[in-house]
């Protein structure tokens, strides 16, 4: 069975960086797509950014695009969100999803496994 794993979350001031990473475990990272969502209190669910199985074709969604970078590392089924320039209204529980489509998408429904969530918090 897949499990996903989030860790790197925290509190950050505005204008500051975290690094969010997801350790994939019981198959290879290299047969998924992942992406990353996240959920603020009282909001829907939004797509943040994706990667796909093969790595290097990947979405942004357009509040994040520019200051957001998603990379993988198969050797360690690591994949990793790079947060910079953060604003308050990127405070949100943040989680990633697989997939085995060949491609990503921004859509949460396309993604049968996801991991537990972590919370990032954007605020003096």
């Amino acid at each position: 069975q897949l499990q996903l794993v989030e860790s790197g979350g925290g509190l950050v001031q505005p204008g500051g960086s975290l690094r969010l990473s997801c350790v994939v475990s019981g198959f290879p990272l290299d047969h998924y797509a992942i992406g990353w969502f996240r959920q603020a209190p009282g909001k829907e669910r939004e797509g943040v950014s994706c990667d796909s199985r093969g790595g290097g074709n990947t979405k942004y969604a357009d509040s994040v695009q520019g200051r957001f970078t998603i990379s993988r590392d198969n050797a360690k089924d690591t994949v990793y969100l790079q947060m910079n320039r953060l604003k308050p209204e990127d405070t949100a529980d943040y989680y990633c999803a697989a997939t085995r489509g060949l491609y990503c998408s921004l859509y949460g429904d396309d993604y049968y496994d996801w991991g537990q969530g972590i919370l990032v918090t954007v605020s003096e």
